[in-house]
C-alpha cells in the first residue's frame, strides 16, 4: 500500500537572519558595539582580504584569500592570479553576489588592487594592497 501524503511534500521555507555582527574600529584596534547591512558586510570583506588561507588553525580551508604565494613573482604573474584568488576567496561568502572592475596601480613593493564587490546589502568598492 503507498502512503497518499509524504513528509517530502511539506514546504520548506527559508529564513534570512541579519548578518548582525561586532563592530571592528580598525584604527584604534577596538571593538564598539554591533553593525548589520552594509557595514558588516564591508567588515566581512576585509576580514577576508586580511587572513591568509590555512594559515590561522580557527578558520576552515575555505576562509580567507592565498596571496602570500605571489611574493617574488613577476608582476605579470601577480596580475594574472590576484583577480581569480580575490574573487575565489570573496564568493565562499554566500551573501557575495560578484567581484568585478578590478584595475590596479604598481607601487615600488606592491599592486594596489581596487575591485567592487556585489553583495545581498548592496554594492562596495575596496581596495587591496598586494605585496610583490
Amino acid at each position: 500500500m503507498i502512503p497518499q501524503t509524504s513528509e517530502f511534500e511539506k514546504v520548506l521555507t527559508l529564513t534570512n537572519y541579519p548578518s548582525k555582527t561586532y563592530y571592528l574600529d580598525v584604527e584604534n584596534n577596538r571593538i564598539v558595539g554591533k553593525t548589520d547591512g552594509l557595514t558588516a558586510m564591508q567588515q566581512a570583506v576585509y576580514k577576508i582580504l586580511q587572513t591568509e588561507r590555512y594559515d590561522e588553525l580557527i578558520y576552515s580551508f575555505r576562509y580567507g584569500v592565498e596571496l602570500k604565494n605571489l611574493i617574488g613573482q613577476p608582476i605579470a604573474v601577480v596580475c594574472a592570479r590576484v583577480e581569480a584568488r580575490i574573487r575565489e576567496a570573496l564568493l565562499c561568502d554566500d551573501r557575495v553576489k560578484a567581484v568585478k572592475d578590478f584595475s590596479y596601480e604598481r607601487n615600488r613593493e606592491s599592486l594596489m588592487v581596487y575591485f567592487t564587490v556585489e553583495t545581498t546589502e548592496g554594492n562596495f568598492t575596496v581596495e587591496k594592497e598586494v605585496r610583490i
